[in-house]
């Protein structure tokens, strides 16, 4: 299959410019073999490569050796590896010697010595609509954030064309399959997760059927702030709810296989007396893991609207991240102790940020608007600065400012 290029792919050729070595890191599937073999001299597989996993038992520098940049693909198998490569790094004294990937992260206590300023951390997740070819790239997040005001043609996609995204999913490997081959595919792979994966990631076996409930509650609980508490008794079977923390560890469990990926909270001055929350948003790394969760499909979806708005959200938010890390900016949520919320704040290193209100149809855009306004006239822009935009980010229509000053984004121009 043709490579098809990714929004990481830049960021990633600045890392290895700068740092000695690279780490990839995202959920299995995702692309990052592929992404990195772009750039790649030479490869070592750990994953197929039995003989590469012996040679570093007995000597790890035996598989250093190599045109570099050097693929060490799937590293936290042999995770002894670590500190050789820091050493190698030091040692060598120039950028772009390996790459790393990895679709687990590893106990602290392997990475311990960081490797700062030798080794970098990069997340790749998976595609965008941008990469997929389903959003046309009109409006740049990038040139948001630097004020460039929004003006798009109707990138032409439909409620239905978005059931059908959020149900693939932007999984690589997936693409030239048919939707009920898409569907099947991520439904093996979130089962792979529930009866293998998760008992690899630290050597401690867990129960896959709860697994599997907990994963259809988090599914249930998408881009909402349920707690560990209401996923668990939620999650319960006919032996009753889960035990939460049992719930903490399965979810820690999920965080380091970067199957879920939960959306912090932003915490700005205010000039009111309100109180911001400091709960997370639920998210899975991709919209159709809950999908899959659910054993849903596009038709079911398009019947349950209120479903796929969430589940529309966290597909947004998905895309989101990816266009944010291209600007070094963070995609965050903001929620206080009246209610109000707004589903994704993206904030860059220098402190420019700008506001979105996620909503799947045209309908629903005064209502996004005129949450955006209350909030703005809560922040406190002395200390905060004036965001760059306010913008309704929605499914389908054009993009353009309205009267109020609130941008209207289609969520098919949407790009880096």
């Amino acid at each position: 299959m043709t490579y098809q290029d990714r929004v990481v792919d830049i960021e990633l050729a600045a890392r290895l410019r700068a740092t000695g070595a690279v780490v990839l890191e995202g959920p299995k599937a995702c692309g990052k073999t592929a992404t990195a073999r772009q750039v790649a001299a030479s490869e070592v597989l750990l994953d197929i490569d039995a003989g590469a996993r012996q040679a570093i038992a007995v000597d790890p520098a035996l598989v250093l050796g190599g045109a570099t940049p050097r693929l060490i693909d799937e590293w936290q198998l042999a995770p002894a590896i670590w500190n050789h490569i820091r050493r190698a790094v030091d040692d060598r004294g120039q950028p772009g010697q390996f790459i790393l990937t990895g679709s687990a992260v590893p106990a602290d206590d392997i990475t311990r010595h960081t490797g700062a300023g030798r080794i970098t951390r990069l997340r790749m997740r998976p595609m965008t609509l941008f990469e997929t070819g389903h959003a046309d790239g009109a409006i740049s997040l990038a040139r948001l954030l630097d004020g460039e005001p929004v003006r798009s043609a109707d990138p032409g996609l439909t409620v239905a064309d978005l059931a059908e995204r959020v149900a693939v999913g932007g999984w690589p490997g997936f693409r030239g399959h048919t939707v009920e081959q898409s569907l099947r595919a991520v439904r093996d792979y979130l089962d792979e997760i529930r009866r293998v994966d998760i008992g690899r990631v630290d050597g401690t076996r867990r129960d896959p059927d709860k697994v599997g409930r907990l994963l259809r509650s988090l599914a249930r609980n998408v881009a909402t702030y349920a707690a560990a508490t209401t996923l668990a008794a939620d999650a319960g079977g006919a032996d009753g709810a889960l035990d939460d923390d049992t719930v903490r560890e399965y979810l820690g469990a999920l965080e380091r296989l970067m199957i879920v990926e939960d959306q912090p909270a932003w915490a700005p001055h205010l000039r009111s007396r309100s109180r911001t929350r400091r709960a997370a948003k639920r998210h899975f790394v991709d919209p159709s893991l809950a999908v899959a969760a659910l054993r849903a499909t596009p038709d079911r979806l398009l019947g349950d609207l209120n479903l796929l708005g969430f589940l529309f959200e966290s597909l947004v938010v998905r895309d989101l991240r990816v266009y944010a890390q291209a600007s070094e900016a963070h995609v965050l949520q903001y929620r206080d102790n009246t209610g109000l919320e707004i589903d994704a704040i993206v904030e860059t290193t220098e402190g420019r940020w700008a506001a979105f209100e996620i909503k799947l149809g045209p309908g629903q855009i005064d209502e996004g608007a005129s949450t955006l306004l209350k909030f703005a006239d809560r922040i406190d822009m002395t200390k905060c600065g004036n965001p760059s935009v306010l913008g309704v980010i929605v499914g389908t229509g054009y993009g353009y400012v309205r009267d109020d000053g609130v941008s209207v984004i289609p969520i098919g121009a949407l790009r880096p």
